[in-house]
């Protein structure tokens, strides 16, 4: 079986990062400190830059293990921690791989030893052999997709490095690149024909340069490795010569430069190109900018795949720089004072959804705006919230709001959820702590409530800042809109306000009313509550029937119908559902203005009877 990253070779050009140990000189690293240690000091720095290049269009990310062999950390005092640092190289470029969500392919970086080996110098072939092969193996058992055997001098040494590879594993795909000097040669005076002779029956899968100078020397090389071997060639070079400039070493290639070049290399046969000393995530940029798009100088697109079909890096805004008013549609309309129409669905107690979503269905065409999915309302066994709302999302095409419950999940599983949900494209959550297990079916389980619903919002607020609850970066941070319930008809109403005040404090940008049937109980708490608030959408539950009346009174928590309501109720008799839809109609057009919105529960599945509630404001607002 071809490994996927040849397959992925095999389809067309490949892009690779840029500098890692330049880049960490222009963000304050001193040249005299390992690099590669920091992946057991400072793991955060170099998985931000594994991010910056992932985000800047690399497929392939190498790993800060270019020096991480027992000689070259010998300098440092730390020869026994070689396997260990490539093995966190290894997993730190991983996770960054994971906290972005692109699908690019970790690369394992070794360099030359750093001194000459037998007979120019004293370390002995042996001694070479198990220095290269302590380094493979800690990058293979930190996961590496392939190795990279990069800025080698000495043809030998570079053989030596290929046998120690290839004796911890056969199957991981093998880049082999040397470095040339101005004159085409290697400092050993090896010729890119000679190196490429050298190869010949080694199991190498890619064979190329890199460092050395810069562009346009190394677009040579590639030429004429070209015409040499049918191994494909791989390309990454310096950003220029440096210049020491007001005490730094500076790189005076630019990204645009780099970008020509880019389409130079593969019309010349390269296909994984990338960039070495002084190139930053701003050059990998404009490479993948020129290699998605045709060259402006009429270059070929490379046979096979042309340039111009690798596939574009969706990159999303972050949430710190984004207008959080255009994050979503419930986000934008409450921003724009648009009087929002929500109804509530709860989740089949089987694995068939049908009715679920024909009932949003007909509630969209309705002129519903939002459709909130409910979480196992009353700790009753259902379908997943989130799956129901992502099939809502995808099959009716209605935005959702997902209840999202604390109850039934540990910190580790809400926050492993809620990720879910927002690759899933749900972005409006209402945070509820959740009905507890003994009011539902199975009244012996076991409850978590590791936070409740104020916790669960500050969860949801650190995850739009782009970290878990622990500090821990998960990338590019969510976008999620934060809602919240409140009870007006709390029987403690100073408690009710001091706990809504604080779910405002800790993030929440709109709240939802539980079912509310007069008035007089919801301008008393806005008055109480004053003008400092968040949007706030009305709870109206459409009563059925006496009896139904009073089963919501009597045996619902968080639920008050008032005596006239059930009065009502009573003498309705037969007509009960009517109303109980005209009581409701009449109290949405009476809080129209005191309100940002209405949230609709139906009762029984009911979804043609909340229709005909919102149509009291879904009139008004078409005509």
């Amino acid at each position: 079986m071809t490994h996927p990253f040849l397959e992925r070779i095999a389809r067309g050009v490949v892009l690779a990062d840029g500098a890692m140990g330049t880049y960490l000189y222009e963000r304050g690293i001193p040249f005299d400190r390992s690099f590669d240690l920091l992946n057991l000091t400072d793991a955060a720095l170099i998985q931000a830059v594994h991010r910056e290049y992932i985000r800047a269009g690399a497929e392939v990310i190498e790993t800060n293990t270019f020096g991480a062999n027992r000689y070259r950390l010998a300098a440092h005092g730390a020869t026994e921690t070689a396997r260990k640092v490539n093995r966190a190289g290894a997993q730190i470029a991983r996770n960054a791989r994971e906290e972005v969500g692109e699908a690019v392919f970790v690369a394992g970086s070794m360099g030359p030893l750093g001194k000459p080996v037998a007979p120019l110098g004293t370390i002995t072939r042996e001694e070479a052999y198990d220095a290269y092969r302590e380094q493979a193996e800690g990058l293979v058992e930190g996961g590496v997709d392939l190795i990279l055997l990069e800025t080698q001098t000495d043809m030998a040494e570079a053989a030596i490095a290929i046998d120690a590879v290839r004796s911890v594993t056969a199957d991981v795909p093998l880049v082999v690149q040397m470095t040339f000097t101005e004159d085409g040669r290697t400092l050993y005076g090896a010729y890119p024909e000679d190196v490429a002779r050298a190869v010949e029956g080694k199991r190498v899968d890619l064979l190329g340069a890199n460092c050395s100078v810069g562009p346009q020397k190394l677009l040579e090389i590639v030429e004429r490795l070209k015409r040499r071997t049918q191994l494909p060639i791989s390309v990454m070079p310096n950003a220029g010569l440096p210049r020491f400039v007001h005490g730094r070493f500076v790189y005076l290639s630019s990204p645009e430069y780099f970008a020509e070049y880019a389409t130079r290399f593969t019309a010349a046969g390269a296909r994984l190109v990338g960039g070495c000393c002084g190139t930053t995530p701003a050059h990998t940029r404009k490479m993948r900018e020129a290699l998605r798009a045709p060259s402006a100088r009429g270059v070929a697109p490379l046979v096979g795949e042309p340039v111009g079909s690798i596939p574009p890096v969706r990159i999303e805004e972050s949430a710190a720089n984004s207008d959080p008013v255009n994050r979503t549609g419930l986000s934008r309309k409450l921003a724009a004072k648009e009087f929002v129409v929500s109804v509530e669905v709860d989740p089949p107690r089987g694995a068939r959804p049908k009715k679920m979503i024909e009932g949003a269905q007909l509630l969209k065409d309705a002129g519903v705006d939002f459709i909130n999915v409910a979480d196992s309302p009353m700790a009753r066994v259902r379908m997943s919230s989130i799956a129901l709302a992502s099939m809502i999302n995808q099959q009716v095409g209605v935005e959702t709001i997902l209840h999202f419950t604390c109850r039934d999940r540990n910190l580790m599983g809400i926050q492993s959820d809620l990720m879910g949900a927002h690759a899933l494209g749900i972005r409006n959550i209402l945070a509820l702590t959740g009905d507890p297990p003994r009011a539902g079916d199975y009244p012996n389980a076991t409850a978590v409530f590791d936070v409740d619903s104020i916790g669960l919002i500050r969860v949801l607020k650190q995850l739009n800042a782009g970290t878990d609850l622990g500090g821990n970066s998960i990338g590019e941070p969510t976008t999620f809109v934060i809602g919240c319930a409140v009870n007006p008809t709390a029987d403690t109403l100073d408690e009710e306000l001091d706990r809504f005040q604080r779910k405002m404090d800790a993030g929440a940008e709109f709240a939802m009313t539980q079912p509310l049937y007069e008035l007089e109980t919801l301008t008393r708490f806005l008055g109480r509550l004053g003008k400092k608030r968040v949007p706030i959408l009305l709870g109206l539950l459409p009563l059925q029937s006496h009896r139904h009346a009073e089963f919501l009174h009597n045996e619902v928590p968080g639920i008050h119908v008032p005596d006239q309501a059930r009065e009502a109720m009573r003498t309705a008799g037969e007509k009960g559902i009517a109303v109980g839809v005209d009581m409701c109609r009449k109290l949405l057009l009476e809080a129209r203005d005191l309100v940002e919105g209405a949230y609709l529960m139906p009762s029984f599945g009911r979804y043609e009877v909340v229709a005909r509630v919102a149509e009291a404001v879904l009139d008004r607002q078409s005509s």
